[in-house]
């Protein structure tokens, strides 16, 4: 499994955000310039946290962009699925609603399996918050 940029940055800038008055809107421009993020590639990110309810935007003067929760209620795993899709290491173990149709048979499930759950225990227990650093 590898992280894409979209979500690297989502937290990056999601933990931007989280350094700020909950009240604060922070412009998309002044977000780009300090994660030295293009722009237009910016905006795709925004728009689909904020399709997913993970920050709000609003538009025009005194507009920006702010988290709806306090930091520690988002986890690094709920980030990552708006922007990757899935985090699972391998594709048998991200089958929704059915299983693989070698599970019973394949000698290597069980360690994709573990595999998959360190994933989404680790991703699911670190939040913006354990990223702040100084700012907390």
């Amino acid at each position: 499994m590898m992280i894409s940029t979209k979500g690297r940055y989502a937290i990056r800038v999601m933990t931007e955000l989280a350094g700020h008055d909950s009240d604060e809107r922070i412009p998309l421009k002044d977000i780009a310039a300090s994660q030295n993020i293009s722009l237009k590639y910016l905006e795709s990110i925004m728009s689909l946290l904020v399709k997913n309810n993970l920050v709000d935007g609003v538009s025009g003067k005194g507009g920006g962009y702010r988290l709806l929760r306090p930091a520690d209620k988002y986890s690094l795993l709920e980030i990552l699925k708006v922007t990757e899709g899935d985090v699972e290491p391998v594709s048998c173990t991200a089958m929704e609603g059915g299983e693989c149709d070698r599970l019973g048979k394949c000698p290597t499930y069980p360690v994709w399996k573990e595999l998959s759950d360190l994933i989404t225990d680790f991703l699911g227990n670190k939040t913006l918050y354990d990223l702040m650093g100084e700012e907390k």
